[in-house]
């Protein structure tokens, strides 16, 4: 019994760690990241200059490897394509990529 209960334990830490959401985007709004990136046609834009599926568009050597850099390139984007967004909507749209592409802590 005391067996499992260690088992169980070690299974919910692992889980609270893989849900772990960095400082920075503490109060990022996920489902609003997920839709702006769907509403704004983030792949098709990503598939356009990379080709493939947009993913490879993610992680240039040396370019983002850092939370405020992926946030600041998300807002690269918002200023270059005219998107408008709000800054807590640039920061939900890089809390997504952060936890769907970079996992940075």
């Amino acid at each position: 019994m005391k067996r499992l209960t260690l088992v169980c334990l070690s299974l919910i830490a692992t889980v609270a760690c893989a849900q772990k959401v960095p400082a920075l985007y503490q109060d990022a709004d996920l489902k609003l990241g997920a839709k702006l990136i769907e509403n704004n046609q983030c792949d098709a834009c990503h598939i356009r200059n990379v080709g493939g599926n947009g993913h490879s568009i993610y992680r240039p050597a040396g370019r983002v490897n850092s939370l405020s850099l992926l946030r600041g390139q998300v807002e690269a984007c918002n200023t270059t394509l005219n998107l408008a967004l709000f800054p807590d909507e640039v920061t939900s749209i890089a809390a997504v990529l952060n936890q769907d592409h970079y996992h940075f802590e």
